[in-house]
């Protein structure tokens, strides 16, 4: 049983209005005007890819950075104000920023 029948079980006469039902991920997040740039790099024979630019609040970079991992279903991690990604991703990670309603920019290759 998740939070949702929960509630409905606590509250029967209640009816979500519109925006409480909507739950908009991209929102979470603050989006920016200049484009977060994209770029591919070996490290050690090992391909990575680094997204860095965003100027939002370091902790919306950090889920933004949960997020991409969780959905490639790779490893990475965030440090200097860059996501790390385990990979050369950079097409699909462009995808999905863009889906988000981010400008995305790919330097190099």
């Amino acid at each position: 049983m998740d939070l949702q029948d929960q509630l409905k079980n606590l509250f029967p006469d209640h009816k979500p209005s519109k925006e409480e039902s909507v739950s908009n991920k991209a929102s979470d997040i603050w989006m920016q005007d200049a484009p977060i740039i994209c770029k591919y790099e070996k490290r050690k024979g090992k391909p990575i890819t680094i997204l860095e630019g965003y100027t939002g609040a370091e902790a919306d970079f950090k889920k933004l950075a949960k997020e991409l991992k969780t959905t490639l279903s790779v490893g990475g991690s965030f440090k200097n104000d860059k996501i790390i990604i385990q990979g050369d991703y950079r097409d699909k990670i462009m995808d999905i920023l863009i889906n988000k309603g981010f400008q995305v920019k790919r330097v190099g290759g």
